[in-house]
């Protein structure tokens, strides 16, 4: 996008305007902004901002493509142009980072601030930028006396989602003086939702809606195989050409066998090159990525780094890419333009059990076809089963021989899995979308973030459960609950009564303590971790370490990274096993109990036990032990390599993201007198690895500024467009020098355990690699092992020195010696190299310009 006229410089002088006309000047001054970008309104957007500006709740339920986000722009603007605070939300914190950098760009980054539990940025902005959760825990602590005027909630359907849905209803309850503008192409019958909102409100509703989509849709179901249907949308000028997957491994490997194709010719390949520029593709599924863009060929899944999401999101918006291979996060409003949706399935694995699509998730996705201002129409493909294609080929190829259609061995579909048909896919294309069910729950977290308003009474309470949207019964099991939790925090002394005669009772509550505003959205059980950091003895070698895994144990999972690690310990235990000649079956039996590693699991188990006695909120949650960044660390291992130890190039997305929630946890919850010079040191080098990986999740969340302040108008171009400028590894010396000592122990520990391929693929960008096959047998000849522990990984086992190289003074080398810790303690074994800091730079990782093996 752009850069384009600033609205905030539309809105109209209200001071003289009769109060007969204040509605006309709004709506005037933003159509006038419209013109002015050369944009002409559907006409359920004017019908959508006419009603808000004549302050009526509004509920768009446009199909996709239908330009929800200006009805959106339009909402804010009409807060903004009375004086009034609203905020956007949406499901997802990508979808919210998003929105927030393009309502930078239009109302400017003044005006605009973002909260998604993990930091607030320009937090007392007029237009806000929230999940959906952040909004329903302001209204829990505030209730009415929040302040928020207006409420644009995005992808309202996720109402019915069985875990988050409570955050879309909560506002709609605990904020009777909001105006709110609800958001989804998918949302079925909401006339009860007219009825309740007019009804809490006291504003009008308007439902906003049309069958007729701007670009209309042309749905297909086809009996070719993916590779055959490609080659056809491409030949029939249907790209670009969104292929969905419900997984990240099919999406990656449909993007790896669409290279057979020829996708773009020379021109379309430079322009392609000229786009890139200078990006740099710096991890294992970079390297691919690099090698399918100049194809043509785009992946798109959560589990990528997100500098990668935003390069295929900016190239497809410049209609660069002919095929995208994603998965259906296409359907949660991603900003990926395409002519073609091309479903390579009808059914997903949804945590629990394979089953077809529901309507909404299919309308929601293929809703996303066809590009407004570039297509006449667009294109919905669903691919038929492979045992469905085969069967269709073998009718085709008996023709109308009756013998030969008795005669044909029909395939079957496969068992235990839900599977789909022509008929599926009908049904699918005419449904209506399901209609919207209530999730209320009542948590611990809610039940106190109502209690530690300044005003209050049990009638707050009562209203919340009996004013939600759940039938009677459901109601009064909410209140059953609800008295369990209240008297759970009551015995717990979390919670105390005091006699007040205003209350019907003759008594209320309050917090026996303060509790931060924000304790349920982050890491809501950072306070056990900071309790149990008194459980752990300083004196230890692994003190830093143990500080490192209690807070990771109060980290969200990842899980892909654990069922990783799981797999490689289960694979070396059975290695172990069947060396030890031990039966199959008993082999089986032990393999099951094996996990991934849960450093301090007993002791945080019962310290967590004890814990929630005197804190029942914690209840709601779970501690999960883990050990990823210890891993890490004990191994010596860089981002790449914990990739390639486990697997995860298809997750480095996943893989950052944890680190970045670590690495924030640690630096904002580890107490002064817990800081050890070693856990400083890691928390440096975490975090500059992370900015070398992808300097977006540092530079999105904790270097805009304080929480108070806007962000600048180059950080605004910079995120928006995708622009990837991590600083120089070697302007900040504490996390290199971090990096080299891990950079050379991770060749200890590879030389120990004998790898000789992994150290020579390590060093084979190397001019004069060292011969270690003949190396490790004259060590191990002379000596039975190799330690590997703390002291083996000592500062003074390693030796670096920021001085002249063996050729003489040069101010971009390091000198390095890592000394092996033999079983004798000679220490006449070391490893020695010179670290290039101009090429570590340019690689944002540890580079060498020699290294040889010293012996004696």
């Amino acid at each position: 996008m752009a850069a384009v006229a600033d609205l905030a410089q539309f809105l109209p002088d209200l001071d003289n305007v009769p109060a007969s006309l204040l509605d006309d000047a709004i709506l005037e001054s933003f159509m006038r902004w419209t013109k002015d970008r050369e944009i002409t309104l559907y006409p359920a957007q004017e019908e959508a901002a006419t009603a808000l500006v004549a302050s009526d709740n509004v509920i768009l339920a446009t199909p996709t493509g239908s330009g929800k986000s200006m009805v959106a722009i339009a909402a804010h603007f009409t807060a903004m142009a009375r004086g009034q605070r609203s905020f956007y939300t949406a499901p997802i914190k990508a979808l919210v980072s998003e929105k927030f950098f393009d309502l930078c760009q239009i109302f400017g980054p003044d005006n605009v601030g973002m909260m998604t539990g993990d930091a607030t940025v320009n937090g007392n902005a007029p237009i806000i930028c929230a999940t959906a959760e952040i909004v329903a825990n302001i209204a829990l602590r505030d209730g009415s006396h929040a302040s928020i005027d207006q409420i644009v909630m995005d992808e309202f359907h996720y109402y019915s989602e069985p875990d988050r849905g409570w955050a879309w209803q909560v506002p709609l309850l605990e904020l009777p003086h909001c105006q709110f503008l609800l958001m989804s192409a998918t949302l079925g019958d909401t006339q009860w939702l007219q009825d309740d909102l007019s009804r809490r409100t006291g504003r009008d509703t308007t439902f906003v809606t049309g069958s007729v989509r701007p670009v209309p849709l042309d749905f297909h179901y086809v009996y070719t195989p993916v590779h055959e249907t490609v080659e056809e949308l491409l030949a029939d000028g249907k790209a670009p050409i969104y292929v969905v997957h419900f997984t990240q491994r099919e999406a990656a490997e449909r993007a790896q066998a669409l290279t057979s194709l020829s996708l773009v010719d020379n021109k379309q390949k430079a322009l392609i090159v000229e786009a890139l520029g200078d990006f740099r593709f710096t991890s294992a599924f970079g390297k691919v990525l690099s090698k399918l863009l100049r194809r043509g060929i785009g992946v798109h899944q959560a589990g990528m780094l997100p500098k990668y999401r935003r390069l295929v999101e900016r190239l497809s918006q410049q209609g660069l890419l002919k095929v995208i291979c994603g998965t259906d996060t296409l359907g949660v409003g991603i900003n990926v333009p395409i002519r073609t949706v091309l479903f390579t399935g009808l059914t997903k694995y949804d945590g629990v059990r394979h089953r077809v699509l529901k309507s909404r998730e299919f309308h929601q996705i293929a809703g996303r076809a066809g590009r407004a201002g570039y297509d006449t129409e667009g294109t919905v493909v669903v691919q038929a089963p492979e045992h469905e294609i085969e069967n269709y080929r073998l009718r085709q190829r008996a023709g109308s021989d009756p013998k030969k259609l008795k005669k044909l061995r029909k395939k079957s579909a496969p068992d235990g899995r839900a599977t789909w048909s022509e008929k599926t896919f009908n049904r699918l294309t005419t449904a209506e979308p399901e209609e919207l069910v209530s999730q209320f729950r009542m948590t611990n977290s809610m039940l106190l973030n109502i209690i530690a308003r300044d005003e209050w009474t049990f009638g707050a309470l009562k209203h919340l459960i009996r004013c939600s949207h759940d039938t009677r019964s459901r109601q009064n099991k909410a209140v059953h609950r609800t008295i369990e939790l209240y008297r759970g925090l009551v015995n717990a002394q979390v919670v105390e009564e005091y006699e007040d005669a205003s209350t019907p009772s003759g008594k209320n509550a309050r917090l026996t303590h303060d509790m931060p505003r924000d304790f349920a959205l982050n890491q809501p059980l950072s306070p056990f971790a900071l309790a149990a950091l008194d459980l752990l003895d300083p004196d230890s070698d692994t003190y830093s370490l143990d500080i490192i895994s209690v807070f990771e144990a109060v980290v969200e999972d990842p899980r892909q990274i654990l069922f990783a690690q799981q797999k490689a310990a289960r694979s070396e235990e059975l290695a172990a096993l069947k060396a030890e000649g031990v039966d199959y079956t008993e082999r089986m039996a032990i393999l099951e109990e094996v996990m991934w590693p849960q450093p301090l699991d007993e002791l945080l188990a019962e310290a967590f036990e004890t814990f929630c006695q005197g804190n029942p909120w914690a209840k709601d949650f779970d501690i999960s032990p883990k050990s990823v960044l210890r891993d890490m660390i004990e191994k010596a291992m860089t981002f790449s390599d914990l990739v390639a130890t486990y697997g995860l190039a298809r997750s480095e997305g996943v893989v950052l993201r944890y680190l970045s929630d670590v690495w924030r946890t640690l630096d904002h919850s580890v107490p002064a007198e817990h800081r050890t010079e070693e856990l400083e040191d890691i928390i440096v080098w975490l975090g500059e690895l992370i900015r070398q990986v992808d300097s977006s999740l540092l530079d999105e969340w904790a270097q805009m500024g304080d929480e108070d302040s806007p962000i600048t108008q180059q950080q605004v171009a910079e995120h928006a467009f995708g622009v990837e400028d991590p600083s120089a590894l070697s302007s900040n010396p504490r996390a290199l020098m971090r990096m080299v000592r891990n950079y050379f122990f991770r060749r200890v520990e590879l030389f120990a355990f004998e790898k000789e391929a992994e150290l020579e693929e390590l060093d084979a960008y190397l001019e004069s690699p060292p011969d270690w096959p003949t190396a490790m047998d004259d060590y191990f000849d002379e000596y039975s092992d190799i330690g590997l522990d703390a002291g083996a990984r000592a500062a003074h086992m390693i030796r670096i020195q920021q001085k002249q190289g063996w050729d003489g003074p040069d101010a971009n080398l390091w000198s390095v010696r890592q000394m092996l810790d033999d079983p004798e303690g000679d220490h006449g074994w070391a490893f020695e190299g010179e670290v290039d800091l101009a090429a570590t730079d340019e690689h944002g990782e540890v580079r060498l310009k020699r290294f040889r093996i010293v012996q004696g």
